[in-house]
């Protein structure tokens, strides 16, 4: 089985075995072979670039009262730094080690994986952000998507990852925005369903580096059929050496996991 290529894709850090989009998640996830750090962004009341999957703060993961009405929007990142996201038992993800942690602002995690690698001498690896956003959310949870994709475009190219940095959204008024303002920067659309995969390209203004959907929706071929469109494939969240393996054998490009320490079972079974 040919694994060379694959990009591994360590899914909120490491969610299987760390709390979600945290600094100590994505360093956990350098401990294994991720040639990538999937995460999530939102931005704070302050225009900070947080790392979040909910642009609030999700009573699953947060120790906080109410937190799920919280929005993120409405705090600054000093604020959003006082609470914690790390010592709640996850009743998902019961391997994941538990410490007090916050949501993290972007500057802080890059700060954080290249000291990291330095100390441990240790390749960067790529950054995959997916940008949370939904019509439903404009101007509530996050901003509007040039201004959503404005400052994040802007804290990649001031923190010099943009070179190493996918744009990913399931909504398409966010890629194209990118499409519009920073046409080199890679870009993978993110699909749940058969509705979001029939609109892949009628919602989108240009083709996407990547196509994201999850695992469940692929064969093989339709990966073939994106390649020969010039798009990577790109399958969340797999974390079963089972399922790794097939898709493997559909020659699909990387796969995302929350468990980034099944990879070298799969590398060297």
């Amino acid at each position: 089985m040919e694994t060379k290529n694959i990009d591994w894709q360590g899914h909120r850090g490491a969610r299987g075995l760390m709390p979600e989009n945290t600094v100590a998640g994505f360093l956990k996830a350098l401990e294994f072979p991720v040639t990538t750090l999937e995460l999530d962004v939102v931005i704070s009341k302050d225009g900070k670039v947080i790392v979040s999957h909910e642009p609030w703060f999700s009573s699953e993961i947060c120790s906080v009262d109410n937190g799920d009405s919280i929005r993120i929007y409405d705090l600054t990142a000093d604020e959003i730094a006082t609470i914690d996201c790390g010592s709640k038992i996850h009743q998902r993800f019961p391997q994941q080690q538990k410490l007090f942690t916050s949501k993290p602002v972007l500057e802080e995690v890059v700060h954080a994986v290249a000291s990291y690698c330095e100390e441990n001498n240790r390749p960067p690896p790529n950054f995959n952000i997916e940008l949370k956003s939904m019509p439903e959310w404009y101007t509530i949870f996050v901003p509007e998507p040039p201004i959503f994709t404005a400052i994040v475009l802007s804290e990649i190219d001031r923190l010099e990852i943009s070179e190493r940095t996918t744009i990913q959204s399931f909504d398409p008024d966010i890629l194209n925005e990118v499409f519009k303002t920073k046409p080199l920067v890679k870009t993978a659309f993110l699909v749940e369903n058969l509705k979001d995969k029939r609109n892949l390209f009628p919602v989108l203004s240009q083709q996407p580096d990547i196509y994201s959907p999850h695992y469940s929706l692929l064969n093989k071929q339709e990966v073939k059929e994106m390649h020969k469109k010039g798009m990577k494939v790109i399958p969340w969240t797999v974390n079963d050496l089972p399922t790794m393996r097939a898709l493997i054998t559909m020659h699909v490009d990387g796969i995302i996991t929350d468990y980034p320490n099944l990879i070298t079972k799969v590398v060297h079974p």
